[in-house]
């Protein structure tokens, strides 16, 4: 049985888990977030969710296990579910990508948004703690981390691009568009 997996990358707040939550539902996929195995980790050793606690321990997690210890753990979750479509949130690394083409049939979305109405998300939502109290210039220097900074180049890879600049309806007929065409 073919497992098609699509794969979101986009900058802060640009939709992808709403996306995500969107397929999950509409389609009866499996929505996995590279950073869930993160806030395990947190969640395990009592530390707060911060953008910077998420960040540190990626790194750590990055240097000790291999750059591709991520994508090794979702493709194992993809490899045990008997689901046929997946979406995976939080790609960040070319690796990431190349290790799950060759894992599945896999596809990467680009999710594109405006500064402006990616900043509005991240302060109305509840996912890191030091994120709602963030002014505009300090959610714009949170582009300068590492791990944004690496997602960039893969806009040039994306099979497909979304703009979510619009409704949820706009954003829920590209993505059904998408999901036609992948499976």
């Amino acid at each position: 049985m073919d497992k098609t997996v699509i794969g979101l990358v986009g900058l802060i707040a640009s939709g992808k888990s709403d996306i995500g939550k969107y397929v999950s539902k509409k389609y009866n996929a499996d929505y996995i977030r590279f950073s869930d195995i993160l806030r395990d980790i947190l969640d395990r050793i009592s530390v707060e969710y911060t953008r910077q606690s998420l960040v540190k321990l990626s790194q750590i997690l990055r240097e000790n296990f291999g750059e591709s210890i991520f994508s090794k753990a979702v493709a194992g979750d993809i490899k045990k579910s008997k689901r046929t479509i997946f979406v995976v949130d939080g790609i960040r690394r070319e690796g990431d990508v190349e290790f799950l083409k060759n894992s599945s049939k896999f596809y990467l979305v680009w999710v594109e948004a405006d500064p402006k109405i990616r900043y509005q998300r991240i302060i109305s939502r509840d996912d890191n703690t030091d994120d709602q109290h963030k002014t505009f210039e300090e959610f714009l220097k949170d582009h300068n981390l590492e791990t944004e900074q690496t997602i960039i180049p893969l806009k040039e890879k994306a099979d497909f691009n979304i703009d979510n600049n619009g409704s949820l309806e706009d954003l829920y007929k590209q993505i059904d568009e998408i999901v036609k065409k992948t499976s």
